[in-house]
This record gives C-alpha cells, structure tokens and sequence, in this order.
C-alpha cells in the first residue's frame, strides 16, 4: 500500500532514466506498490513534460545525457510551481563528492540504485508524506527554461573548444536554452520587447576587436528600461571584460552602460556559468513574483462573478425571502467594499513605489559604481605624489602637476556623481513626507517639481514638460491629490507618448519625442460662481478614443497589455478627485492628444487660515494637518521643462 494524494488516486512518479533496462526494471517494481510511472530519457525531457501536468515526485539518475540529475533537480528549485516537487537520486554507485553535490542542487535524497528495493519504496513513501498536498497541474505554462543570449562576433565559437565554447556547453547542460548572436551590427531588438521570445540573460563579449561593445551594453540598458516601463521583469546583462591597462577605469565605463556583472576574461568557464546561473536565477524567481500576483487577481475576478451569479440565482426565490437576503448582502458588500478600497488604494501606491524604487535604484547605481573607481585612482595619484622625491625640476613638477590634474578631474566627476544621488535621495524625501490621509497646506509647484523629478526617467530626454503656474501657490488639500493623481496621470502621458512613437517607427533607437503641459489656474464654476483651483494636464499623445473615455475611470479597466497595467490607478484617481469634491475628465484637444482636467472648490480663507495656524486645529470638517515647506518654484505663468 502506498501514499495517496488528496484526491484518492494513486500517485504519479516521473522517471528520468536513459537506461531502458535500468527503467523496466524501476518501472516494474514502483508500479508493483501502487505507483503510476511515466518515464522518459533525459533531463531536457522531464521538463517539457512540466507544462502538461506536474508529477508528485520525481526519480532521476545522475548520469544522464546532457543534464545531469542535480541541474535537473536545481531547475526544479527555480520555479516556484514545481520546487516543492520532490526529487530522489538513484546512481550506480556513491562516487565522492557526487552525493554532496546532488543535495546541494537541491534533491531531497540520494540513494545507489543497488540498495533493497523496499528500502527505495520506504525513501518515496516517506518524501511523499512530507510534501502531501502538491501543485497539481494547471491550464497554460507552468514551467520554462531560462534564455540566454550570447552575444560575440566570434563566428566560431561552438566549434573552437575555448571558453566561449565551454560555456555554451555548461549552460545548455543546465537546461537553458541558449543563443548565440554572431552579428551585433544586426542585431533585432525586438526579441527583447517580445515576453515570448526576450532571453533571461545577455552575455557580450567585450574581448573581441573591432566591436564596441560598451556601447552595445548601453543600448542593452535603454531597451531593458522600455521594458520595465511596460510592466515586464527586465533582463539580465553579463559582460566578459578583456585585459586592458587600466582595469578599473574601463570597469567604470562598462557599469555606468547599465550592465549587472562584469567577470575578467581570465576566469574559468566553471565559474563564469555560475555566475550567469545566479543572475538567472534572481530573474526567474522576478518572474515567478509577477505571475503569482496575476493569478490572485484573476481569483478575485472570479470570485466576484460567482458572487453576481449567486446573487442572481437567489433573486429567483419569494420577494420576501430575496428582500431580505439582498439587506444581508448588500451590508456584507458594503462592509467588503470599504475594505476593498483600502487594499486598492495600497495596491496602486505599491505598484507606484515599485516602479520608483526600480528606476531610482539604477539611477543610484551607476554614479555610485564610477565613484568608487575614481576614489582608487585620486588615491593612487596622490600616492605617486607623495612618493616623488624632487619636486623643483622641470620634469618633476610638470609630471607632479600632470597627476595632480587627472586627480582634480576624477573628483570633479566624483563630485556629479554624489549631486546626483543627493538629487535623488531629496525628491524621495520630499515625496515621502506628505500625508495622504490629511487635509493640509500645500506648496502646489514644489509638489509638482517632486513628482516631475521621481518621473525623470520615465520622461527621458525626448519629452518636454512644460509648466504654467497662475493659480495660488498654495493649496489646503490632500497630499494624495498632488501625489496619487498627479502623478498618474502624467505617467499614463508619457507611457501615451512612448507607445505611439514606438509603433509609428518600431525600429528607430532615438527617444521619443513629445509634450506634456501642465497648467494651474483658478475658475469661476457653476451657477454661483464658485471658486475653483484647476490642473490641466495634456500631451501630444495619440489621444483617448471615445469608446475608452466612457470606461476610463471604471476599475480594472485598462488599455494596456496583461501585465503592464492593474486598471486601477485613474478609477483611485477618480475616487480621491471626489473626496474634495471636485470633478475629473478626459477629453482630446483639437490640436491632437489628451487632456485630463482636475477642479476642486477653492476659498481663499480657507488657504490663508490654514496657513496661519498649520498647528493649530484645522478648519473645520477637516483633518489636522501640518504646513508644507515652502521654497518651491515660483508661479505666474512661467514656463519650463523636465
């Protein structure tokens, strides 16, 4: 008798085995305990079969063709679908080291295929207990193998038996699929805009003459942040560096092109694959993250059409009888809808503050990578200086000022660097400390300069922000109005802007060119004439069709692809934009693009009080809040860019 699943039925075991011999003989004594066997004959093998339905254990010898039985396994441990699967190790013999090695790549256990075959039954019955309860096969893919390119104009390099060579080979034991681009100059970029066929990891080889491929890397970096601006999980870069006299100031170079690792030329293949394999290893599990999150959504989804058809169904029972379980549902709905808006309103700055912290940390990275290779070379040259004896010679003191020279102009770069960061860690300060949840002061063109700063990346250099600033500085508000709202509506401008120009000309490497304008002013609205405070925002975008504006504000509704938009941020918009009950709308100019246009009430006693007694108690039918700090730019149509 042997361990069921859940279900009751027997459980299956999937059977990695080349030796047909070695298989029946498996075969016949795991199916004489109850067990249902598939086998097949390579590690490469096993994982295809991953996709159409996932086993309960697997059983793989070591000495497979290819892969062996501990990359298998390691594969495995990288999907988070399939690394509770357990896996059991069968070899001829315990070699050294192989047992080790084995369980370090992740198996649960390593038997000789010589040991009493109920000593075999006893290890699976065992590890089937313990992980009771697996995934069990789901619709559409499940597991992939990593991609990865490798980029070299050597055009022998499968064949050559080098390193390059050597490295393939060990990749493509590991179970990647791997791709060799022999012709930089040609080079199709839309592989990477492509989710099904975009490599995982990007090696370039910067060894071989006549290629520039720090440029090439630098270009890699550009089309990565096209992708991360899309939603999608963005690639790896791995560059192998060549001998050169100053190491670290050509290491410098290729960090700042955006690259993740850079290995010398002089390493072993061994150790070069393991670094790729850690790199893959950070974007798979990336990935895993990303569908995990849109599965739970599509599960909500569907538990709210249950739900509707439920509701439906009762509506058929006595008028009596439905009356009062409507009552009950509709105070159940009301109390899950408030919880609800609260997860939305955290879901949409969650997903805000990812997209920031993943610009920003690159931001961040590369100036930080250049200051520390000009640290060592100031401090190399102010050694040199100390250690020269005559100073009072020609010779002396021109080769004294020479290196005192090189040091001022590393510190002068040093010193961008450092301004950079500063910048940067500013913004997310001014960002960070308003908040939302309180009515309070605010300094409208300092908080728009903030927003305009943390999208910077976003915007890039090909779209201009220009600003007219003729309504009051000052505005007693939610912060979320300037920070949530502002913030979205200009992100879904540029990302308008990025994908027109995009699919206009798909296979141009300039940045895209467009507008954003943003205004303030104050209107008089409605039959009395109210005073309202009034942003408008509009691109040179390819507009909003009519059939998007009516649903445009509704929640989950969105015009990007899967993946890259949650449908929620203009439908939170929309409910902050109300809760100052004010008014938010769409509409296309006639000279071309969008335009969102936000009103809130505006008093000028209201501003002015609460600006006089920032702590002291807040008007009344609002929250206390505390004054913004001034120093913002100044208004009164001026104009500008980003």
């Amino acid at each position: 008798m042997t361990v069921q699943p859940d279900d009751d039925r027997p459980a299956t075991v999937l059977l990695v085995e080349d030796s047909d011999t070695q298989a029946l003989r498996i075969r016949y004594m795991l199916q004489g305990h109850g067990f249902t066997v598939e086998r097949v004959a390579s590690g490469e093998a096993a994982l295809d079969t991953l996709d159409s339905h996932i086993p309960d254990l697997v059983i793989a010898d070591y000495h497979l063709p290819g892969m062996n039985g501990g990359q298998l396994a390691r594969q495995l441990r990288m999907n988070a679908v399939t690394r509770t699967i357990p896996v059991l190790i069968l070899t001829e013999g315990i070699e050294p080291g192989l047992e080790r090695e084995g369980l370090e790549s992740g198996a649960d256990a390593y038997v000789p295929k010589s040991s009493d075959s109920e000593l075999i039954v006893f290890r699976i019955r065992a590890l089937l207990r313990e992980y009771a309860g697996n995934v069990r096969a789901r619709p559409g893919r499940v597991f992939r193998r990593a991609r990865i390119l490798v980029v070299t104009p050597r055009h022998d390099a499968t064949t050559d038996g080098g390193k390059v060579g050597a490295l393939i080979d060990l990749l493509q034991r590991d179970g990647h699929i791997v791709t060799i681009c022999a012709d930089p100059a040609h080079f199709d970029r839309q592989i990477l805009l492509d989710p099904e066929r975009a490599p995982d990891c990007v090696v370039v080889d910067l060894t071989v003459g006549g290629f520039d491929g720090v440029v090439f890397c630098r270009r890699l970096d550009e089309l990565r942040q096209e992708v991360l601006m899309r939603g999608g999980v963005p690639l790896r870069i791995l560059a192998i560096s060549p001998p050169c006299p100053d190491q670290r100031e050509f290491s410098a170079r290729v960090f700042e092109t955006g690259v993740d690792d850079l290995v010398p030329d002089d390493v072993a293949p061994s150790v070069l694959a393991l670094r790729i394999r850690v790199l893959v290893r950070r974007k798979l599990l990336q990935d895993d993250v990303r569908r995990i999150e849109v599965e739970r959504q599509n599960r909500e989804i569907a538990i709210k059409s249950a739900r509707a058809e439920a509701a439906a169904i009762a509506s058929k029972a006595s008028l009596a009888e439905a009356l009062e379980q409507a009552n009950r549902e509709l105070a159940d709905a009301n109390r899950k809808l408030i919880e609800t808006q609260g997860k939305l309103v955290q879901t949409a700055k969650m997903a805000s503050l990812g997209e920031l912290v993943a610009g920003i940390a690159h931001e961040i990275n590369n100036p930080l990578a250049f200051i520390l290779a000009h640290k060592d070379t100031v401090a190399r040259g102010l050694e040199r200086v100390m250690e020269m004896e005559d100073a009072s010679t020609d010779t002396g003191r021109d080769g004294r000022e020479a290196i005192l020279r090189k040091c001022r102009d590393r510190v002068a770069s040093m010193n961008l660097g450092l301004r950079r960061i500063q910048n940067l860690v500013l913004n997310l300060r001014k960002f960070s400390r308003l908040d939302e949840g309180l009515f309070q002061v605010i300094d409208v063109p300092e908080a728009l300069e903030t927003v305009l700063a943390l999208l910077t990346q976003k915007l890039g250099n090909g779209i201009v922000v220009h600003r007219d600033y003729t309504a009051p500085e000052r505005l007693y508000c939610q912060a979320a109005l300037l920070n949530q709202v502002i913030m979205n509506i200009i992100s879904n401008a540029a990302d308008a802007i990025l994908e027109a120009a995009e699919r206009d000309n798909p296979l141009s490497d300039t940045p895209a060119q467009g507008r954003i304008d943003i205004r303030t002013e104050l209107r008089r609205e409605g039959e009395d004439g109210t005073p309202h405070y009034v942003f408008t925002i509009s691109d040179t975008g390819p507009g909003v069709a009519p059939e998007v504006q009516e649903r445009i504000f509704e929640p989950f509704f969105t015009t990007k692809p899967v993946g890259a938009g949650t449908g929620l941020g203009l439908a939170i918009a929309y409910g902050v934009v109300q809760a100052h009950q004010g008014t938010l709308t769409v509409a296309n100019r006639a000279q071309g693009g969008a335009q969102f246009t936000i009103s809130v009430p505006w008093r000028a006693q209201d501003s002015d009080d609460a600006h006089g007694r920032a702590d002291g108690p807040a008007p009344k039918g609002h929250a206390p809040g505390t004054q913004a700090a001034a120093g913002g730019p100044a208004s009164g149509g001026q104009a500008g860019q980003a």
